[in-house]
C-alpha cells in the first residue's frame, strides 16, 4: 500500500465517523518558541491547553513534522529520519479511552477491502501505562487482545506531557511484531526493534505540576474535560504495509535513494559507506523540498540553518559518491513527483521550490570546492604535528570564509580521524558577533565606556518611558556624560548624553528611528535632543548638545519631542504594519519580517521571499493597503501575556526575545502584531502610502521602500506633473501615454536601425579603393591606414573583413585599419593564412599598435583588435605595423 492511500484511508476512516478534517500545518511553527512543527499534535496545542475552542468537539490530520536533534546519526541507522508524517485523530470532551482503542484497532485490522489496512490482530502488541487499569481492560475484555500481549511500562515511556505544568495523562501504544528475524520475542517492553510502535493513545485525563524530566513532577488533580490526542507514524506503517525492512525502503525514500543511483553509479546495498550515504541524501532532499514548499529558505540562522545544513550534507554525501555536477534539480524533481500526489501545493510550487534549491546547490558547489582544499591543508597539518584537534580558527576560516556549517566541518573531521575545537570556534563566532554589534553600538553609546551607562543604571533604574501617552512632561536628570565620561555639569556648547528619570522620547528600536526634540531646565538651560539610544536595557540615553546655560545632575527638567517629527514616524510604523499584513496576504507565511526602517514620511520593510515580488502584485498590495486606510479603522495597544498574544493570533517574529508581559499593536480587524513602537489612533490619520518598488537585499530577502502621508502626496504631484508635461509633448489623454510612447520609441528605435545599415554601407563602400591601393611589402600586399573618424568597433571589424575578402586568397595580405571614436583610438587587424604562413599574426601586430596607442589589445592570429588613450599616436601606430610587417615578411 502506497504512502499516499495509507494517508487517504486514515483521514477517510474518520471523517465517516464524525471528524472534521484539518489539512496538515504549515513547517514553520506558528510559535515563537519553536523553529518547526516537531509532532503531530502542535497545532492543536491551544486546545488543549483551552486557549482557543476547537472547530469541531472531534478532529483529524496527517502533519508534517520534521525533527533534527539527532541529525548525525540520520543514514548511519535505519531508523533516524529528519522528516515524518504524523497521523493523528483527536478528542477535546467527546470519545475516551473506549473510543480511542476502538477506533484504533477497527482502523488497523479491518481488511483492506473494507477501508482498513489489514494487519494480522495477533501480531499486535499492546503496551499499557503501569497503573491504568481500565485501559487494561477494555483491551482485554472489549477488543479481546489476549493478557499475554499486553505489557505494564513506567511513567518515562508511557506517560505523556508537554514538560511543563498543564494537561498529561497515561499513554497506551499499538507495537507490531515484525518477526524473529528481527531478533528475540517478548514483547515491547524486550525488543523494540522487532516489535515496532506504530500507533500511540495519550489519554489526557490528568492536570500535572512544575517539575524536571518526563518522570519528577505531581499530579494536581483530573481535568474538566477529558481529551484524545493520538498519533500513528505514517513511514512505520509503510514500512510493515510494503514489506520493507526499514523506512528508508519505503515508496517516497527508495525512489530518491534510486536517482542518487542512478546519478552517481552507487549501488544500494553493495556497501556500508555508500549506503549511510544514500540514506541521508533520501532523508535530507526530501526534509529540504518540504520545508522550502512552505518557505523556508537558506540561512545562517534559525530554520534557515537547518535548511542550509541539511541541503549541504545532502550535496556533500552526493560529491562522496562520486557525483561531479549539479544534482538537486533531480533528486528534488522524484520528491515532488512523489509526495506531491499527498501535498499537490508541492506540484504547484515546483518552480519556486527548484529555484530556492538550485541556488542554494550553486552556492555551496562553489564554497565546497575551496573550502574542502582549505580543510584537506589543515587535516594534513594537524596530523604532521602529532596532532588530533582541528584548531577553532580553522573551522572558523570554513564557516567565515566558506560557508561550511560548524556540523559540516565537525562530519568531514571525524572522517579523518579528528576531532575540533568547538568552544574555539564558538569564542570567535562570538567574538565576530561582538565586533558586529560593536559598530551598531558605536551609533548608541559613541564609543563611550559601557560602565557608565550600567552605573546610571545601578543607581537611578530604568528609564519610565511616558511617549505613548503624552509628548511632553516634567523629569529629572538623573545621568550626564561629556565626551563619554560620566560628569557633575555641562556647559554651553558641550555635546552630551543625558538619562532622565522619565521621559515622552523613544529611544531607537524595532525599527522605528528616535525622537528628537529640547529638554528645558528650570535654570533656563536647553539641550538640543538629536537622537535616543539604549545603551544597556531600560536606560534611555538623549544624545544632543547643551545650546544656553549648564545642565547639571540632579536638576528639574521639562521634556518635549518633536511632535511634528514624532507623527510622521508614527504613519510610517502603522503603514508598515498593513504592508506587513498585505504581504502576507498576498505571498504567504513566508513573507515573514526581516527588519525595517521607519523614518518621518518614509519607511522601508524587509520581508522573506525567494524571487521578486511581480508589478502586478506588489500593486494589488498597495491598494490593500490604501482601502484599509479609507476604512478608518481605528489603531489600539494593550498589554497581555505572551500566551494571550498568541492566542489572539498576533505576529511575533522568531528570534525575537518577549518577556512574560508583551504589548500588541491591533489596526481593526486587519492587523495584530506584538510592537513597542509608536502609532497613529486611526488608519485615516496615514492619509496615503505609496510603495516605491521592490528590491533584494540578500539571498531570499526582499526590500519594500515607501512614502506616506504628505511625502506620498508630494512625490504623486511630481509624478502628476510629469505625467502632464508628457502630455503636451505627445498630445495625448493621460491613459493613452503608454500606447503613444511606446510607438515612439518604436519609430526612433527603427529610425536608428536605418541609420546603422546606411552608416555600414557607406563604410563598406570604402572596402574596393582600399583593396586597390594595398601596399606591395615583399609579396604582402598591407593595406594600412585610418578611416573616418566615428565608426564604431563592429563596422570597423566588417570592413577590415571586406577588404581583406577582396584581396586574392594565394597573395599574403595583411588589412590595418584605425579610427577614433568617442576619443579613444580603436584598431582591427586581419592576416589571410598565406600571411600567417609568412609569420604574420594580427594579435602580435595588435599588440604592437596598440602599445603605441597606450593601450592594450590582442585577438586570435586572423583577426585582432586593440585600442588605447592617444588619439594623436595614430600615425605613429600606423608606421609601428609597416615596420613589423616589413621586418617580418
Amino acid at each position: 500500500m502506497e504512502s499516499a492511500e495509507i494517508r487517504r484511508r486514515w483521514l477517510s476512516f474518520f471523517e465517516e465517523r464524525g471528524h472534521a478534517v484539518v489539512p496538515s500545518a504549515s513547517l514553520i511553527a506558528d510559535d515563537p518558541t519553536l523553529l518547526l512543527v516537531p509532532a503531530g499534535m502542535v497545532p492543536f496545542k491551544p486546545y488543549f491547553l483551552g486557549e482557543t475552542k476547537p472547530p469541531a468537539p472531534t478532529l483529524t490530520s496527517v502533519q508534517k513534522c520534521v525533527r533534527t536533534p539527532d541529525i548525525e546519526e540520520v543514514g548511519k541507522t535505519t531508523r533516524h529520519g529528519t522528516f515524518f508524517q504524523m497521523c493523528g485523530n483527536f478528542s477535546f470532551g467527546d470519545y475516551f479511552k473506549e473510543g480511542a482503542i476502538k477506533y484504533a484497532w477497527e482502523l488497523l485490522t479491518s481488511s483492506v477491502a473494507d477501508g482498513g489496512y489489514g494487519l494480522e490482530p495477533e501480531k499486535l502488541w499492546i503496551t499499557v501505562y503501569l497503573d491504568d487499569d481500565e485501559a487494561e481492560q477494555i483491551w482485554r475484555e472489549k477488543i479481546g487482545v489476549p493478557a499475554e500481549r499486553i505489557q505494564r511500562l513506567g511513567k518515562k515511556d508511557n506517560f505523556w506531557s508537554m514538560g511543563v505544568p498543564g494537561p498529561c495523562g497515561p499513554c497506551s501504544e499499538i507495537n507490531y511484531d515484525r518477526g524473529p528475524e528481527f531478533g528475540v520475542e517478548g514483547g515491547p517492553a524486550v525488543n523494540d526493534e522487532r516489535y515496532v510502535e506504530i500507533w500511540n493513545l495519550v489519554f489526557m485525563q490528568y492536570e500535572r505540576g512544575a517539575g524536571d524530566g518526563k518522570e519528577d513532577f505531581p499530579i494536581l488533580g483530573d481535568l474538566p474535560s477529558k481529551n484524545i490526542d493520538t498519533g500513528l507514524g505514517l513511514e512505520r506503517l509503510a514500512m510493515i504495509l510494503q514489506g520493507v525492512q526499514n523506512m528508508y525502503e519505503t515508496d517516497t525514500l527508495r525512489v530518491v535513494m534510486d536517482k542518487a543511483t542512478d546519478l552517481t553509479g552507487v549501488r544500494y546495498g553493495a556497501a556500508q559507506g555508500t549506503d549511510v550515504s544514500l540514506r541521508v541524501v533520501a532523508d535530507h532532499i526530501r526534509t529540504s523540498t518540504m520545508l522550502i514548499g512552505d518557505g523556508v529558505t537558506p540561512g545562517n540562522e534559525g530554520r534557515g540553518y537547518v535548511l542550509r545544513r541539511i541541503m549541504r550534507r545532502a550535496i556533500r554525501n552526493m560529491r562522496l559518491m562520486g557525483a561531479t555536477g549539479p544534482v538537486v534539480q533531480d533528486l528534488v524533481d522524484v520528491v515532488i513527483n512523489t509526495m506531491g500526489q499527498q501535498y499537490p501545493e508541492l506540484v504547484t510550487d515546483r518552480k519556486r521550490i527548484e529555484t530556492v534549491a538550485l541556488a542554494e546547490e550553486a552556492a555551496f558547489l562553489k564554497a565546497i570546492k575551496g573550502g574542502t582544499n582549505i580543510l584537506d591543508t589543515a587535516v594534513t597539518e594537524t596530523k604532521a604535528t602529532g596532532g588530533t584537534v582541528l584548531s577553532g580558527d580553522k573551522a572558523f576560516l570554513l564557516h567565515d570564509t566558506w560557508g561550511f556549517p560548524i556540523d559540516l566541518t565537525l562530519e568531514m573531521a571525524a572522517e579523518q580521524g579528528l576531532t575540533v575545537d568547538e568552544p574555539g570556534f564558538r569564542r570567535l563566532m562570538q567574538e565576530q558577533r561582538d565586533r558586529a554589534k560593536a559598530d551598531a553600538k558605536a551609533k548608541k553609546t559613541g564609543h563611550a565606556d559601557m560602565s557608565a551607562y550600567r552605573e546610571i543604571a545601578d543607581g537611578a533604574g530604568a528609564t519610565e518611558f511616558t511617549g505613548y501617552a503624552t509628548n511632553q512632561g516634567e523629569s529629572t536628570i538623573v545621568g550626564l556624560l561629556v565626551n563619554g565620561v560620566s560628569a557633575p555639569a555641562a556647559s554651553e556648547g558641550d555635546d552630551v548624553e543625558v538619562v532622565l528619570d522619565r521621559t515622552p522620547f523613544y529611544a531607537e528600536g524595532g525599527g522605528q528611528l528616535a525622537d528628537q526634540g529640547r529638554i528645558k531646565l528650570d535654570s533656563g538651560a536647553v539641550i538640543v535632543v538629536r537622537d535616543v539610544q539604549q545603551p544597556v536595557p531600560g536606560v534611555s540615553v538623549h544624545k544632543g548638545s547643551v545650546q544656553v546655560g549648564e545642565v547639571t545632575v540632579g536638576a528639574s527638567a521639562y521634556a518635549a519631542i518633536d511632535v511634528h517629527r514624532r507623527r510622521a514616524i508614527a504613519r510610517a510604523h502603522s503603514a508598515t504594519h498593513l504592508t506587513h499584513q498585505a504581504l502576507r496576504d498576498a505571498l504567504g507565511p513566508t513573507a515573514a519580517q526581516a527588519g525595517s526602517e521607519n523614518s518621518p514620511g518614509r519607511f522601508r520593510f524587509d520581508f522573506g521571499s525567494p524571487n521578486a515580488v511581480p508589478g502586478s502584485v506588489l500593486t494589488d498590495v498597495e491598494q490593500k493597503i490604501n482601502d484599509v486606510l479609507s476604512r478608518e479603522l481605528d489603531v489600539t495597544a494593550e498589554i497581555m501575556s505572551i500566551d494571550e498574544a498568541k492566542k489572539q493570533g498576533a505576529i511575533a517574529e522568531f528570534g525575537e526575545k518577549y518577556g512574560e508581559r508583551v504589548r500588541v499593536v491591533t489596526i481593526g480587524d486587519f492587523s495584530k502584531e506584538l510592537c513597542g513602537g509608536t502609532h497613529v489612533g486611526n488608519t485615516a490619520q496615514l492619509g496615503l502610502v505609496k510603495l516605491l518598488g521592490e528590491s533584494s537585499i540578500g539571498s531570499g530577502v526582499r526590500r519594500v521602500e515607501a512614502l506616506v502621508g504628505v511625502d506620498a502626496y508630494n512625490f504623486l504631484a511630481k509624478e502628476h506633473t510629469v505625467v502632464a508635461q508628457l502630455q503636451e509633448l505627445v498630445k495625448g489623454r493621460p491613459e493613452e501615454l503608454p500606447e503613444k510612447i511606446a510607438s515612439m520609441l518604436g519609430k526612433l528605435k527603427d529610425a536608428e536601425k536605418e541609420i546603422e545599415k546606411f552608416r555600414a554601407e557607406k563604410v563598406l563602400q570604402a572596402a574596393a579603393g582600399l583593396a586597390q591601393n594595398a601596399q606591395d611589402i615583399k609579396g604582402v600586399a598591407l593595406v594600412v591606414g585610418q578611416v573616418a573618424d566615428g565608426i564604431g568597433a563592429d563596422d570597423l571589424r566588417k570592413l577590415v573583413l571586406d577588404v581583406r575578402g577582396r584581396i586574392p586568397g594565394d597573395r599574403p595580405a595583411v588589412v590595418a585599419l584605425f579610427t577614433v571614436a568617442n576619443d579613444r583610438p580603436l584598431t582591427v587587424i586581419a592576416t589571410n593564412e598565406a600571411a600567417r604562413e609568412r609569420g604574420l599574426k594580427a594579435g602580435d601586430l595588435v599588440r604592437t599598435a596598440a602599445k603605441t596607442l597606450g593601450g592594450g589589445g590582442g585577438g586570435k592570429p586572423d583577426v585582432a583588435q586593440g585600442g588605447g588613450q592617444n588619439p594623436a599616436a595614430v600615425p605613429e601606430a600606423i608606421s609601428a605595423v609597416e615596420r613589423l610587417v616589413v621586418e617580418t615578411a
